[in-house]
């Protein structure tokens, strides 16, 4: 089930033409990172951005990367992947900040059409290797992908998962209780959702509280028990101000959302480029994404700012 912040279409040329126009006035298809000297100060590069706080976080940290090795950069915003996907195909965006199973459907379905049959899985190796090979003939390329994950996840009190002895969401299953799952009203459809739980790990859902993915009004309503689960993010940073905990998906039900950077291969496809990054894809861990998260999220500091203070902590910059 992809994530709705994520997939969610929105319409308008006159959005990407706005959300894409340079610092200065400069047109983006004038910005080129490619360096292929390898030598530092060569270069600008585009950093695209979703309009959501963790991928706002993502692309300062790329660019704290990026400008540390000698780039100049700059970051824009776009709301959806529908508008900056293509932009990034035309070299109006030179980095964006991804998750490898749902940009590989995404890539899958605009290809092979909506009812495409699935490409992405659960294993991260297979994931990134069908992402590149759709990725490759649009003149993308992919990155190494990193330990931090981002993918649907299932939330509970954690009252009620110290009663019923739940760490998992087999245990779920085994304790046969019967939950009502805070989750959006296709989650009967959706094979990662109630038709995945059922199976998967015989969870008894006993119906669905059609509210969006980890919003505040499905915390609370798991939160005063009017709903026993909700559906989330596994970076969700605000669980622990409901008294809420994750279930481990211990059989791998979620596809293989890894965070990885996709770029331009015209414009930044370089060797230089790729080295700078991967540094981030080994150190980043989901724990340190939800952390910076919440740093943004509840504590109301800025990407930028959180940014580069995890990079000088993990001494990733000089």
């Amino acid at each position: 089930m992809s994530k709705i912040y994520r997939v969610a279409a929105t319409a308008g040329v006159v959005a990407l033409a706005a959300g894409l126009t340079a610092c200065g006035g400069d047109s983006l298809e004038k910005s080129g990172g490619g360096d292929s000297s390898g030598k530092p100060g060569k270069g600008s590069l585009v950093i695209g951005t979703a309009s959501f706080a963790e991928s706002k976080v993502l692309a300062e940290l790329y660019a704290g990367l990026l400008e540390d090795a000698g780039y100049s950069t700059s970051i824009k915003t776009v709301d959806t992947r529908e508008l900056y996907e293509p932009a990034l195909e035309k070299g109006q965006m030179d980095v964006v900040p991804e998750y490898a199973a749902t940009l590989a459907e995404f890539l899958n379905q605009k290809k092979n059409g909506p009812n495409a049959k699935p490409v992405a899985s659960s294993d991260v190796g297979e994931t990134v290797a069908a992402l590149e090979k759709l990725a490759g003939p649009r003149g993308l390329k992919v990155l190494k992908p990193g330990k931090a994950v981002d993918q649907n996840a299932f939330a509970v009190r954690a009252d009620f998962a110290r009663k019923h002895h739940l760490k998992t969401l087999s245990d779920l299953g085994k304790s046969k209780q019967k939950v009502t799952l805070a989750a959006g009203d296709e989650c009967p459809k959706r094979p990662f959702c109630q038709p995945g739980l059922e199976k998967t790990y015989g969870i008894d859902v006993a119906g669905i509280d059609p509210l969006d993915i980890g919003s505040v009004q499905a915390k609370q309503a798991v939160k005063d028990g009017k709903d026993q689960m909700l559906l989330t993010t596994t970076t969700d940073a605000t669980l622990d101000q409901f008294g809420l905990v994750l279930l481990d998906d211990d059989k791998n039900l979620q596809n293989a959302d890894n965070v990885l950077p996709v770029v331009n291969a015209k414009s930044a496809g370089s060797k230089k480029v790729a080295d700078t990054l991967n540094k981030l894809s080994g150190v980043l861990t989901t724990a340190d994404l939800t952390e910076l998260n919440k740093k943004v999220d509840a504590e109301r500091l800025k990407p930028a700012e959180v940014a580069a203070d995890y990079l000088k902590d993990k001494g990733l910059v000089k």
